[in-house]
């Protein structure tokens, strides 16, 4: 499960198993949960402080998110993506 960044206790990943539609692998202390990329639907349970910080992170980072969605697919290395500052 390929790290591709990490912010304030949270810890954003991919898995190269997984399914469309594109989405995100999120875990935030004893929380984990996966959000779809494009329209934010959320799986799992995630406390709101922390959620806020998430969407705030995947709306600067979009592009770069569907970016390795699509290496992903092609089962090449993801690249990093800069943590939330």
């Amino acid at each position: 499960m390929p790290e591709i960044s990490r912010f304030y206790g949270i810890t954003i990943y991919m898995l190269f198993s997984d399914h469309n539609p594109p989405h995100i692998h999120v875990k935030y202390q004893e929380y984990e949960s996966s959000i779809d990329i494009p329209d934010g639907i959320i799986h799992g349970k995630i406390p709101r402080r922390a959620l806020r910080l998430i969407f705030e992170w995947i709306d600067l980072h979009k592009d770069e998110l569907l970016e390795n969605w699509k290496l992903m697919e092609l089962r090449k290395p993801l690249n990093s993506i800069e943590p939330l500052k």
